[in-house]
């Protein structure tokens, strides 16, 4: 087992991640079940789907996961590749709020979009697929964790594999919706490029940034 300084505060937020995990398991038993073979199977998407809310009480649970898990995977990340930092509870806590802050803001601004345009429909399905597929990603940064925590693999290889696991799920719900709405995005591929610059690529740009500003 390593011996982080941080050791103690990272397994307390790894805790209220598995913690949130339980609670929307226990919430709803059946859906939990069908949310984790998502990947393999279109069942979740399509029976979901249509019960779905604009705050979500089963997802809220998942996305406290993802933010907490995402900033900690986040920290080692920049601790292995780019600069050597400090933990200080506050600047983690300033992470933990800034991924939390782009993930709803992104989503914010996609809804609004879907309603200037008259697609709230379309929009909605689209985002239940992101969401859910973000949130399956969620499950994975925290598995990862636990091997970055308390185990003596290579920091960098539990990094790159865990990346390159979330690319993948990301790549398969991405080109699944993409099949899903092509027939709508033919003949507006323009406006579906500019959508990706402004709120695909855009805020992971930002994300970056505020992580540069972690280490200053």
């Amino acid at each position: 087992m390593r011996n982080y300084i941080t050791h103690e505060w990272f397994t307390i937020f790894t805790i209220i991640g598995l913690f949130t995990i339980v609670v929307a398991k226990y919430l709803n038993t059946l859906r939990f079940n069908d949310f984790l073979y998502v990947i393999g199977s279109p069942k979740y998407l399509k029976i979901y789907a249509k019960d779905q809310k604009f705050i979500d009480q089963f997802d809220s649970f998942l996305f406290v996961n993802l933010s907490l898990s995402l900033s900690i995977f986040i920290y080692f990340t920049y601790n292995t590749f780019v600069s050597p930092v400090d933990f200080e509870l506050v600047s983690f806590l300033k992470l933990v709020f800034a991924v939390s802050t782009i993930i709803i803001i992104k989503t914010l601004l996609e809804r609004l979009i879907g309603s200037l345009f008259e697609m709230d429909s379309l929009i909605d399905d689209y985002l239940f697929q992101k969401t859910t597929f973000k949130n399956f990603s969620g499950l994975i940064f925290l598995i990862a964790n636990l091997f970055l925590l308390y185990t003596d693999i290579a920091v960098n290889i539990i990094i790159i594999a865990a990346l390159s696991l979330v690319f993948l799920i990301n790549a398969i719900g991405f080109i699944s919706s993409l099949k899903t709405h092509l027939k709508l995005i033919n003949p507006n591929f323009f406006y579906f490029l500019l959508y990706l610059c402004a709120l695909e690529i855009g805020p992971y740009v930002v994300l970056y940034k505020v992580i540069r500003e972690y280490n200053t």
